[in-house]
């Protein structure tokens, strides 16, 4: 029972002791609440008052910026405004002047009428003393007024008629020998100023080597590699007993310049056979014909022509190649040019425009189409083609007279090009008739059936036609050979006797893969 007592009474302290710690937590949390709440309110209360003051300050920088910009604004209008009164005391002015030039105007106007008719008065008054002078003097003459005014004609006319003769005559002669002489100094002042070194081509390049053995090598086995390389160039290779070089001989400086480039990588290379000769002059014609571009480019760059077509630049440079009677024909051009740009400066022309027609007066030579126009008319159809000023393209056809000349630009470029082929050893005919002959020969055999290529090789002394195996037979080759050489007995002129071999070659290609 005891123990019972004991326990309640120690639960009751303990209960008590819990509800005392209870109130007594309630009592501080509520203390610290209020302290926090208090502290916040203050806080809010300086945070509203620092905001309250950015605020004020705000306000009154906006305040002093908008009362700036409406002084600036009405500083401005005020500018505006007296710009617009001072112009408008400007108009005022110039108002005043007009409305006074006006009235000097008028006053003057009326004076030139006041003028006028006093002078209307006086004009009647002379022709009434004209008419009475001439009723005067046709009493004492015994003459009309129209009658005596047309024997005074007629003398009149007779006289001018005679004085114009005689001055027409005068002018004429003076004309004549003032042109004669001023033609004189043109060409001397132009061939003077274009005093150039000629050119002689020959049909011949040696291509030097450093020993037999690799002559040898050129040759190859049975003379095969030699073979395959003429028949690839079209250029015949002489290989005799003159010490360390080879011929290469062909009327072609295209031709010729092709074998002596790929003689001479194939000689670097070492590896010399037929497959390979071609890959190499394949090779070389196509850098060979970057070269020409390069060249003709260059060529224009130096006489300052520009904007010509690609097409005719690249037959500029194929001039490089080609001779004219034995005269280097781009270096005949580049003369041509210049000598007629002097000319047209000193006939007050174009010297651009005529600069331009003697480049290109001779394009027709390196063209390979159209073989049987004259060669003017076909450089004229070339830079018709390429879009050349009318002007240009009559003075190329017309530089050997083969068309009308419609232009002053075309008797230049005709004498141009006679004072530069007339240098002394500038020209060969002999030259340019044995090419033509050799070109000529080599046409009439590409123009049969079946042939690939035709090359004129030993001066002119042989003709290989090479035809397409598929397309010819042995028998038919045999024919062909006899039909050219009959063709060319008939048609052409040549010393000796012609060769005509006709190569007919099988070839059976296959690869490993």
């Amino acid at each position: 029972m005891g123990a019972l007592i004991l326990i309640g009474t120690a639960v009751a302290a303990a209960a008590f002791g819990i509800a005392v710690y209870i109130a007594v937590h309630r009592i501080i949390m509520k203390g610290r609440r209020d302290s926090i709440i208090e502290k916040a309110e203050l806080e809010a209360e300086n945070i509203k008052k620092e905001k309250i003051l950015q605020a004020k300050e705000k306000f009154l920088q906006l305040k002093s910026e908008h009362e700036q910009q409406v002084n600036e604004k009405n500083a401005q209008l005020k500018d505006a405004e007296n710009r617009l009164r001072q112009k408008e005391n400007n108009l005022n002015q110039q108002n005043k002047e007009l409305q006074r030039k006006i009235s000097e105007l008028d006053n003057a106007k009326a004076s030139v009428q006041a003028q006028k008719e006093v002078l209307e008065k006086k004009a009647e008054e002379y022709e009434m003393l004209r008419q009475e002078a001439n009723k005067q003097i046709e009493s004492i003459a015994g003459l009309s007024a129209a009658e005596a005014k047309n024997i005074l004609m007629e003398n009149m006319k007779a006289e001018a008629r005679s004085e114009a003769q005689a001055y027409i005559n005068d002018t004429m002669d003076d004309a004549r020998l003032n042109a004669a002489k001023e033609a004189k100094r043109i060409v001397i002042t132009t061939i003077q100023r274009t005093a150039t070194e000629t050119a002689i081509e020959n049909a011949v390049t040696t291509f030097p080597i450093e020993n037999d053995e690799i002559k040898g090598r050129i040759i190859g086995r049975e003379g095969r590699n030699i073979r395959a390389l003429e028949a690839a160039t079209g250029v015949e290779i002489v290989v005799d007993d003159t010490p360390d070089a080879i011929l290469l001989s062909a009327f072609d400086p295209v031709r010729r310049e092709v074998a002596r480039l790929a003689l001479h990588q194939l000689v670097i290379d070492g590896r010399i056979h037929p497959a390979r000769i071609e890959e190499v002059v394949a090779k070389v014609q196509k850098q060979l014909e970057d070269e020409i571009l390069e060249t003709g480019k260059r060529t224009c760059i130096d006489l300052g022509i520009h904007g010509m077509n690609i097409e005719l630049v690249k037959l500029i440079g194929r001039m490089k190649y080609r001779s004219s009677y034995g005269q280097n024909l781009l270096q005949h051009s580049r003369e041509v040019a210049n000598i007629c740009a002097i000319m047209a400066s000193e006939l007050g022309l174009n010297p651009k425009v005529a600069k331009r027609a003697g480049l290109l007066h001779d394009i027709g030579k390196v063209s390979e189409d159209d073989p049987e126009l004259p060669h003017a008319l076909l450089g004229m159809k070339l830079a018709e083609q390429y879009k050349e000023r009318p002007e240009i393209c009559n003075a190329v056809g017309a530089h050997h007279e083969e068309t009308e000349m419609t232009s002053l630009i075309s008797p230049i470029v005709m004498v141009g090009d006679a004072i530069s082929g007339a240098r002394p050893g500038a020209r060969r005919e002999v030259i340019e008739s044995y090419i033509k002959r050799l070109k000529g020969m080599e046409d009439l055999a590409a123009a049969y059936p079946g042939v690939t290529k035709s090359y004129a090789i030993q001066a002119g002394r042989e003709l290989r036609v090479i035809v397409g195996a598929e397309e010819v037979s042995d028998e038919q080759a045999a024919q062909l050979s006899s039909d050219i050489a009959q063709k060319i007995q008939n048609e052409m002129t040549y010393p000796g006797q012609v060769k005509i071999t006709v190569i007919r070659e099988t070839r059976s290609v296959a690869y490993a893969k």
